[in-house]
């Protein structure tokens, strides 16, 4: 599985992005999907997750009811859209696939695949 991540910018606090993951290979459909933030000096950092079905997702807290996750698996596509972003929110995204996982993960090194990120930064 291939991952290139892209819709990284500039933006205004309280302002939205939409950022876009797209996949290349057959199992695409059949992977959890996940997305991560690391900001200088930090850790990376769960985000969201979504299962390969679309029916499940997870936010971490910080996130909660601002950011959405998606995917068109027609489209081997997947989604996050960022609403009322904060300074804080500033970092590299990155999406990812976790390969044969049932339920959704929150640990990087769950993740076999990884795409290059794209880099997010909100103005206060």
């Amino acid at each position: 599985v291939q991952l290139q991540a892209s819709g990284g910018g500039l933006v205004q606090a309280g302002g939205s992005l939409r950022l876009s993951c797209a996949a290349s290979g057959r199992t695409f459909s059949t992977n959890n999907m996940g997305w991560f933030r690391q900001a200088p000096g930090k850790e990376r950092d769960f985000v969201a997750a979504i299962t390969w079905s679309g029916g499940n997702t997870y936010y971490a807290d910080p996130v909660k009811g601002r950011f959405t996750i998606s995917r068109d698996n027609a489209k081997n596509m997947v989604y996050l859209q960022m609403n009322s972003l904060k300074p804080e929110d500033t970092a590299v995204y990155y999406c990812a696939a976790d390969v044969g996982s049932y339920y959704i993960n929150i640990r990087s090194y769950e993740y076999e695949y990884w795409g290059q990120g794209t880099q997010v930064t909100v103005s206060s």
